[in-house]
């Protein structure tokens, strides 16, 4: 689509909605006005409800961007801090090792299990 914005990647994979933002008012029925950031200049701030998603957000799990390091295309360079957990699973013949990684800027319930070769 000409003029539309993308965040990160194309298609089915982009992500519904960027970040939260404060409403700054309401305009008319169906329409609110948002405090976009800088980088979001050139987006018009006014934007119908079914565009918007209620955040009710713990201020603990929100990650700061400042020491992100994001990068142009919004992604940033996962690093593993800690392996919580290790399991090998048997598959027919072969034996798979995962091991339950804890990544930098991730809460512990963002924790994902990797596969390792043996």
């Amino acid at each position: 689509m000409k003029g539309v914005m993308r965040f990160g990647k194309k298609g089915k994979l982009s992500p519904r909605y960027v970040v939260p933002y404060q409403i700054l008012k309401r305009v008319g029925k169906v329409a609110y006005e948002l405090d976009l950031k800088n980088e979001l200049a050139p987006v018009h701030p006014v934007f119908h409800i079914s565009m918007l998603k209620k955040c009710i957000g713990d201020p603990v799990s929100i990650v700061p961007l400042e020491g992100l390091g994001v990068y142009e295309s919004l992604s940033y360079e996962e690093v593993p801090v800690e392996i919580l957990n290790r399991q090998v699973m048997r598959l027919r013949n072969k034996e798979i090792a995962f091991v339950k990684v804890l990544w930098r800027n991730h809460l512990v319930e963002g924790a994902t299990l990797e596969a390792r070769p043996i």
